[in-house]
């Protein structure tokens, strides 16, 4: 059957210099062999499929499979998702937050003046990571383990090591191999830069390695690990994408309770409909 679909590409206002995301709306009745496979054929990072909640806490249940397996949460997704689904039609409970419902649980989302955000979920893993991974990860990143300033596992979902850099040229200047982790990569710009931070994100595909574009997970839990030491100070803008000819901006904000936010833009390139 026919069903309404979007490409969106999320953490930019202008299309194809962000992460791309493609959404199948009103997606009921899909098997999850049937989701996985049209994700396989997207070739995306991420595909997602809209479907109703089964609480009525939320506004929309969402699924997110990457070409080869489901995740339970993942940023841009999260973001793209949204925005196609009030694109379509959708209207939330609340007028300016809507829930997602996710493999992770419940995500608020919320209206900003730069697009949507979502309220970072807590990490399932944070501290200290053990010394011979921390000796695998500088080698699969191609530095000297002294070059690695701080490391802690920053997982919420794909399964994040966290490394800091001293800045954000020796994040750009990295040319990492094959790797079995998730990791992410994160080094500080000059005070009075455009951007607080350099974020790259690399992951395991194939024997080999991919570097994610923008990535909505990484830079929630980086954010939260990032705050807690002091390194960082809300609101700011992290970069990432560079390498890769993107122009990938995520915000980053606190409010009154501490709970951290996630946020950027999102456009449409694409609507129509999709034959599944």
């Amino acid at each position: 059957m026919s069903r309404e679909f979007r490409q969106v590409d999320v953490f930019t206002t202008t299309p194809y210099h962000g992460n791309p995301l493609a959404v199948v709306l009103d997606a009921d009745g899909l098997t999850t062999e049937e989701m996985q496979r049209f994700a396989h054929w997207t070739n995306l990072s991420e595909t997602t499929f809209v479907l109703p909640p089964t609480t009525s806490d939320a506004d929309y249940r969402v699924r997110i499979f990457t070409t080869t397996s489901e995740l339970p949460f993942a940023g841009h997704p999260t973001l793209g998702t949204c925005h196609a689904w009030l694109e379509a039609g959708g209207v939330p409970r609340a007028a300016e937050t809507i829930v997602q419902e996710c493999g992770a649980g419940l995500v608020r989302v919320r209206k900003t003046g730069d697009g949507l955000a979502f309220a970072a979920p807590p990490l399932l893993r944070s501290g200290t990571v053990e010394e011979p991974l921390v000796e695998r990860v500088a080698e699969v990143l191609g530095i000297e383990r002294g070059e690695i300033v701080d490391i802690e596992w920053a997982d919420n979902g794909p399964g994040w090591v966290a490394v800091l850099l001293k800045d954000a040229d020796a994040v750009l200047a990295l040319r990492p191999g094959a790797t079995e982790l998730s990791i992410g990569v994160v080094g500080p710009y000059p005070a009075g830069a455009p951007h607080a931070f350099e974020v790259r994100a690399f992951c395991p595909a194939e024997g080999g390695m991919v570097e994610d574009p923008v990535t909505g997970s990484l830079n929630a839990s980086v954010a939260q690990w990032l705050l807690r030491t002091g390194r960082a100070a809300a609101p700011y803008v992290a970069a990432q994408g560079t390498v890769l000819g993107r122009a990938g901006r995520v915000r980053i904000s606190t409010d009154t309770d501490q709970n951290v936010w996630v946020g950027g833009a999102a456009v449409t390139c694409i609507s129509g409909q999709v034959e599944l």
